[in-house]
């Protein structure tokens, strides 16, 4: 004997509880209203159960909620009709089909089970229900029936559906704390009202939503992935998910995401100093490898503004962890003096296709078929690089560096601080036009054109930022000659390509403190599972 069908309790049409197992032989049928295969099947259900309903139960399962009432009267039915329009009952019974015929022993055992309609199918179930009741079978006209028509698929497996039902059914899966609210009350604005919002509308992180979202990675979903400053509360999968379904990720952003939230919770990246500091900063993240394709990223036109869902997302979903994980939240721990526009989002990929160098993950030692996210902390950006006159590689080189000087101050040189400079593909055309002209002269050039006398760092009447007056008088004339490039070392210019062909617009963005008083960029490499 088969395993006994899960028990049900629905209401009918007429407002009745029926409940199965019945105590008798049964005839469990699952509908719904659109279905046309259902609607051949309907009558044949109705002469079964003028003809044999004396001894045997018929129930129909309907799926369609108030078009129940329609179909039936359509059909003329007179025996139970059945609201499963949540579909709980057919996710229990595992539909997926209908019309979904099941013949059931006083137990609630499957005697008889079959899909859609296959006339002798039906024939058969006929003939066997009359003989083992002692009846005579049901008249019905079986020549003007179909002798196939194949059924429709079942209303519970629409996906957002299904994964409301599995996370229902789903018990220890999902471990977060539920908040229920009122029918009347507004989802959007009690999300905006418990501050869970970067100030921007967030997608309400349901049970299925949650669920979809954690498809997106092998990972288990009380899997710790990072402990998040500055309170440091543990970030798990599922906490990783519903903050990425708030900012309205894909699942397929999951690998990204978790990926981005392992590198800023590294002390050296340190996440809570850069959240804390008034400066502003926030983490840029930069995506490499064949990942970018795969989810859709942008690496070329408008790379680092908006339009693009993967690329707004990931940065958004990151920062939403922070804040409503790690408890970084303006008026907080956040203390930036201004804020800065990069603190909702800042991700994009690089256009490794258009450049004429090793991307930026080869350089920092992965191969270039791995994915890989690196996050650099940043204070501005991007700031705009113009130069549409230059013709020679010196030239755009040199522009480029003279854009950098407004990093921190024009007058401030030998800066241990990190800049990630964004060529676009027209300058890298200007720069490849008499060969080959790689990063290390780019960076070379940067620092030549940047060189300025110490003398030229002193406080002054114009500005007191820079070397003090008392230091400078110390120094003498002499070493006050010697020159200094903007950057402390090479090592903090950071260079990606990214953009569309056409414009002569290079960016940068300005970092924060660099190294251990600061932070320290960092790359992690993607697990795809």
């Amino acid at each position: 004997m088969t395993e006994a069908k899960p028990g049900f309790s629905l209401t009918s049409l007429a407002g009745g509880t029926h409940a199965f197992p019945t105590g008798g032989p049964t005839l469990v049928v699952f509908v719904k209203e659109d279905c046309e295969t259902c609607n051949t099947a309907a009558p044949v259900i109705e002469a079964f159960h003028r003809a044999y309903g004396d001894k045997l139960q018929v129930l129909m399962p309907s799926q369609s909620g108030e078009a129940s009432a329609l179909f039936a009267a359509r059909h003329g039915l007179t025996f139970p009709v059945l609201d499963d329009a949540g579909c709980k009952t057919s996710f229990d019974w595992d539909i997926e089909i209908v019309p979904s015929v099941f013949r059931l022993n006083p137990d609630g055992s499957v005697q008889q089970h079959f899909e859609g309609f296959v006339r002798a199918e039906w024939q058969a179930l006929s003939a066997e229900i009359a003989t083992s009741l002692a009846l005579p079978q049901a008249q019905i006209d079986w020549d003007a029936l179909p002798a196939w028509r194949p059924g429709c698929g079942s209303r519970h497996l629409y996906p957002e559906i299904f994964d409301r039902l599995r996370a229902e059914a789903s018990g220890d899966v999902l471990r977060a704390r539920r908040i229920d609210i009122g029918e009347a009350d507004d989802v959007v604005e009690f999300m905006f009202d418990q501050g869970f919002s970067d100030g921007l509308p967030l997608v309400p992180p349901t049970p299925e939503r949650v669920l979809r979202m954690l498809s997106g990675t092998h990972r288990a979903p009380q899997d710790l992935i990072a402990v998040v400053p500055p309170n440091m509360g543990e970030a798990t999968t599922e906490k990783v998910a519903i903050n990425a379904v708030m900012a309205g990720c894909k699942p397929e952003y999951m690998p990204v995401l978790i990926a981005a939230l392992e590198a800023v919770c590294t002390d050296a990246f340190n996440i809570h100093g850069v959240t804390a500091t008034t400066m502003g900063a926030a983490p840029v993240i930069v995506v490499n490898g064949p990942i970018r394709d795969r989810i859709g990223m942008n690496k070329g036109l408008g790379a680092l503004g908006s339009g693009n869902r993967a690329n707004a997302t990931i940065g958004r979903a990151l920062r939403l962890i922070v804040g409503n994980v790690g408890g970084g939240k303006p008026g907080g721990v956040e203390r930036s003096t201004l804020g800065n526009p990069m603190k909702y989002t800042m991700c994009f990929a690089e256009n490794e296709e258009r450049s004429p160098w090793p991307p930026l993950h080869v350089e920092r030692g992965f191969k270039k078929e791995d994915s890989v996210v690196t996050v650099f902390a940043m204070t501005g950006g991007p700031v705009h690089i113009v130069d549409q006159e230059s013709r020679a590689p010196q030239q755009v080189a040199g522009s480029i560096g003279l854009g950098l000087e407004s990093v921190f101050l024009p007058k401030l040189r030998n800066l241990p601080v990190d800049t990630l400079l964004v060529v676009c593909p027209e300058h890298i055309d200007t720069m490849m036009s008499q060969g080959h002209y790689s990063k290390a002269q780019l960076r070379a050039r940067i620092q030549e054109v940047t060189s300025r006398p110490l003398s030229e760092m002193v406080a002054s009447d114009t500005s007191g930022a820079g070397i003090p007056k008392a230091t400078a008088e110390k120094m003498g004339a002499d070493k006050l000659k010697a020159s200094a490039p903007k950057f402390a070392s090479d090592d903090y210019i950071h260079i990606v390509v990214a953009g569309s062909d056409a414009g002569k617009f290079s960016s940068a963005f300005h970092g924060w403190a660099t190294g251990e008083i600061g932070s320290q960029s960092v790359s992690r490499k993607i697990d795809l599972g």
